[in-house]
């Protein structure tokens, strides 16, 4: 028999305040998970020994009008390391941000740089934005290798979330961006909704459809349905797994990596049946 399941409307939605630094990701909050920014290469391994920022890629807040792929928030400074060399997405001369937000707070606007220059700006309404959301900025007049830093800028409160993404615009063909993730979170949060905000932009910068459930053509193999839950498999809306004695279905497609498993992320990505 299928369990009663209350759905919160908003978990952890209104909370603001300071940046998180803590131990582990109390809160979640927002980031851009393709193409990949700094903090979801770190979170995914694909850049190592990143610190804190690879458990809580959602959790780089500060107050608004930033311009550093940190913030200015010391616990997360290795995103400004650019030692790093870190690798650059090849795209075609439009691409397709995707944002997941776990603590949907208010929007004003979200804004996108290249160096000084502001590339596009997004108006949020000041209305409380869908767990996922994807904006189509042409970067034409932006050949080669760049560093994008997208900013949400929150309606309510005095801060932002900051996330840079290394592109090398023009060098592939601009493909359908891979399925959002959800960062890590201490609890569940808003469910997953079936399309994004579709928030018309003020700089000519229009916004698309979520990309469609299930991982990119990079990813790991999904699992057999039914099969036991593993991080590094690519699981697609509908799949089921197993993990310790309980069947889940998944609700939103994703890569699954350590510290996701369905048991914490009942509700955002996984049904208990």
């Amino acid at each position: 028999m299928r369990r009663s399941i209350a759905y919160p409307l908003v978990a952890l939605g209104a909370v603001a305040g300071s940046t998180l630094v803590a131990a582990s990701p109390a809160l979640a909050h927002g980031y851009v998970s393709a193409p990949p920014s700094r903090q979801a290469l770190c979170a995914s391994g694909a850049v190592a020994n990143c610190g804190q920022i690879q458990f809580e890629p959602q959790s780089v807040e500060a107050p608004k009008g930033r311009k550093s792929c940190d913030g200015g928030v010391a616990g997360f400074s290795v995103l400004s390391d650019e030692s790093r060399n870190w690798p650059a997405k090849a795209v075609g001369k439009t691409v397709t941000f995707t944002w997941v937000m776990t603590a949907r707070h208010r929007t004003s606007n979200w804004e996108y740089f290249i160096g000084d220059k502001k590339v596009a700006t997004v108006d949020g309404g000041n209305a409380q934005p869908d767990a996922v959301v994807t904006h189509n900025i042409d970067l034409s007049a932006f050949p080669g290798k760049q560093k994008v830093l997208a900013v949400w800028n929150i309606g309510d409160t005095v801060n932002a979330f900051y996330s840079c993404i290394d592109l090398n615009v023009g060098g592939g063909g601009s493909a359908p961006a891979p399925a959002p993730t959800t960062p890590p979170a201490a609890s569940p949060t808003t469910p997953p909704v079936a399309s994004p905000t579709t928030a018309a932009p003020t700089s000519a910068v229009p916004i698309t459809e979520a990309p469609p459930a299930g991982g990119s053509s990079g990813s790991p193999a999904g699992g057999s349905s039914g099969s036991a839950w593993a991080p590094g498999v690519t699981y697609k809306t509908g799949d089921k797994v197993t993990y310790k004695g309980v069947t889940y279905q998944c609700r939103q497609g994703h890569s699954a990596i350590r510290s996701w498993e369905p048991s914490i992320y009942t509700l955002a990505l996984w049904l208990p049946l």
